[in-house]
């Protein structure tokens, strides 16, 4: 035999601000076999809307019978204090609970502004640490841009320089100021001087270098040179998807100076040559010889299409000194 009853919980003026009555019904089968679902409940700034909702508690949660909890999650997908990015509690709020009839505690987000659902756990405060959906870690100062460029003319350091800056921006990290890795003939520029001092963490917060000599020794790396969202640059490494794309535009020598002629018009022209460097450290077979372990400096490219040889218009982005 079912039975169901209908109740109305009034929250505290602290926890419920506006001073919203939560309402909601549950239906319990004797024994607590199967306890109950909870759908469609949404809490707002503390009010219970939608049909059959759980009554949100303090942190946020709601509280269903047994079963799972679908719906139930925080309005706006954040806690209440210190929001995380991606820190919802996900289409499934609930946790299952097992046996008796009364209430399953479901993926609540606590007042310190985290949220576990079946999304996994966020951490409050956005753009620290790392993990977050759509940040990267705290301690970048590198990446190889994700997006690409078909020719030479990348608006000239003015224009690379932004771009840089809008993908650092995208993964958290607008607040430093970025700088495109290239040479340029005038004003006589290396890149090398473009850069801070290091040391260098890559979006993961891995270090590449230490400083900037240890930067300019040392060779590419596909598990290291990142772009801004952590994924490694297509290249001749094993299983690299395609296509190849691990030529990244410079300027530059293997030293971080300028190489002259090989700049694409100082970065404003799609006629000449550009010099570039390999991402992976990595030739045709995956030869790891000669000029093609250099990330800065390895061969040279047409600047009228970066596609042929391996490139795909893409450079390297530091915060500068």
């Amino acid at each position: 035999m079912r039975h169901s009853k209908v109740w109305c919980m009034a929250f505290p003026a602290a926890a419920a601000l506006a001073g919203a009555i939560g309402c909601g019904s549950d239906t319990s089968a004797p024994g607590g076999a199967g306890g109950s679902t909870a759908t469609g409940g949404s809490a707002t700034g503390g009010a219970a809307s939608g049909g059959n909702a759980g009554v949100p508690s303090l942190g946020g949660a709601t509280s269903g019978g047994a079963g799972s909890a679908n719906g139930g999650s925080l309005g706006g997908g954040s806690a209440t204090a210190g929001a995380a990015n991606g820190g919802a509690s996900g289409a499934s709020a609930g946790a299952s609970a097992a046996g008796a009839a009364g209430d399953s505690k479901g993926g609540a987000a606590g007042a310190g502004g985290s949220s576990a659902g079946s999304a996994g756990a966020a951490t409050a405060g956005a753009g620290s640490g790392s993990g977050g959906a759509g940040s990267a870690h705290v301690m970048m100062n590198f990446f190889v841009t994700s997006d690409t460029k078909s020719n030479g003319n990348l608006g000239g350091l003015t224009g690379a320089d932004a771009r840089c800056q809008m993908l650092a921006t995208a993964v958290g990290h607008g607040s430093k100021v970025w700088r495109a890795y290239l040479s340029v003939a005038s004003p006589a520029t290396n890149a090398r001087d473009r850069i801070g001092s290091g040391p260098y963490f890559n979006s993961k917060g891995e270090q590449l270098a230490a400083d900037k000599d240890a930067l300019h020794a040392r060779t590419g790396d596909a598990a290291l040179f990142l772009d801004e969202k952590g994924n490694r640059i297509n290249g001749q490494w094993a299983g690299s998807p395609t296509p190849n794309q691990h030529d990244i535009l410079t300027g530059s020598q293997k030293d971080g100076t300028i190489t002259t002629g090989q700049t694409c018009g100082d970065w404003t022209a799609t006629t000449g040559m550009s010099a570039v460097g390999h991402a992976d450290g990595l030739g045709p077979n995956m030869a790891a010889t000669g000029n093609y372990i250099n990330w800065t400096g390895s061969h040279t490219g047409q600047c009228s299409d970066t596609a042929p040889g391996g490139g795909a218009g893409k450079i390297y982005c530091f915060v500068g000194p």
